[in-house]
């Protein structure tokens, strides 16, 4: 089930796209929140630091640093689009129950990965997911081949 809240978070993944977009980087944001507070947020930083890991999933991850095991298990983590192996496999790791995906019409490889482990995955399909999307893929499509492991 939807709520405000997740809405609200979305919200702030949304707006890390946006940022990462401007620094010239891939438009993915995420928000790490447990029991209604924020605890991180991250965006796909691979162009801006020269990273070959740093989605946005794993970033705001990253910069949540070391948490307690049983604070992963009470969290979800938001994210403007369908998370990669890469994201998923650091979300089942750290036992991160429910993930809410802002869409997943421009890439989608784990979703049925995740729910096979337990995870809960709400798809909002977003518009607004959905255009930042679309716009990289339209205006950099070699750097989106990059972030994905393709050919352009």
């Amino acid at each position: 089930m939807i709520t405000d809240d997740d809405r609200r978070f979305l919200d702030l993944a949304i707006e890390q796209a946006r940022i990462g977009w401007g620094e010239g980087g891939i438009p993915i944001g995420a928000a790490l929140v447990h029991e209604g507070e924020v605890l991180a947020v991250g965006r796909n930083r691979r162009v801006q630091q020269g990273s070959a890991i740093r989605h946005g999933e794993t970033d705001c991850i990253e910069t949540a640093g070391r948490l307690p095991a049983k604070v992963y298990r009470a969290s979800t983590l938001y994210t403007t689009l369908s998370p990669c192996f890469m994201c998923a496999g650091t979300s089942v790791l750290y036992d991160i129950p429910r993930i809410v995906v802002g869409e997943n019409q421009s890439f989608q490889a784990s979703e049925e990965w995740l729910r096979s482990r337990g995870v809960v995955v709400d798809v909002l399909d977003d518009p607004s997911c959905r255009e930042l999307m679309v716009t990289m893929m339209r205006e950099k499509p070699e750097l989106w081949a990059e972030d994905i492991g393709e050919e352009a």
